[in-house]
């Protein structure tokens, strides 16, 4: 079902810190839906916002076709990074568990509404972020903000398998990004008024 919905849209793994192991819901996803493509760091383990960022903007210019991120963690804010400074063809973003800001010092950097729809999943208990600080960013970023529950940091350790309920978030993510598209493509379609 989820397949169908992306049919129009080239769709980028962002993972955080660390990667994400063969068991985190990213991981799965990538299984079950084959032309996902994983964003790679050179250095799971350093994570440098303009870095990161950078490699998010090579992903995206291998392709023209509008792409959606499905970030977590860090890679939820190489992905807001990207999005606010215009990296090409990002057509939606899918932020589960962000990252605190502020434990990389990286607020300014990720500060303003982004360009385009945007889904942030918080946890009650997560030690990344907590729920009240995600709800405010994902105010920050014009997101709609989604609260999934005591699920940790939304990985691994969530044991959430194939995580059913995201995978609806991600049809929901594709639902705004397309009405968006068909909205950008009836104003460029709109006759200009002379005078």
């Amino acid at each position: 079902m989820v397949m169908a919905a992306l049919s129009s849209f080239r769709v980028l793994v962002v993972p955080g810190l660390y990667n994400s192991s063969p068991q985190h819901w990213q991981s799965r996803w990538q299984r079950l839906y084959p032309s996902f493509e994983r964003v790679e760091q050179a250095r799971w383990d350093a994570p440098v916002l303009e870095v990161w960022s950078e490699r998010l903007r090579q992903q995206l210019r291998k392709s023209e076709q509008p792409t959606l991120a499905i970030a977590h963690s860090f890679g939820c804010l190489t992905t807001v990074h990207g999005a606010l400074n215009q990296v090409p063809n990002l057509a939606g973003a899918l932020l589960v568990a962000p990252a605190d800001p502020d434990k990389f010092d990286v607020s300014a950097a990720v500060s303003g509404r982004l360009p385009v729809p945007a889904i942030v999943v918080g946890s009650l208990n997560d030690p990344w972020m907590e729920s009240r600080r995600a709800r405010h960013w994902a105010k920050v970023w014009g997101a709609e903000y989604i609260d999934a529950g005591a699920l940790g940091h939304i990985n691994a350790e969530s044991n959430l398998g194939d995580w059913l309920y995201g995978q609806s978030l991600l049809q929901r993510l594709v639902a705004l990004s397309a009405e968006q598209k068909n909205d950008t493509v009836r104003d460029t379609a709109r006759p200009t008024a002379t005078r």
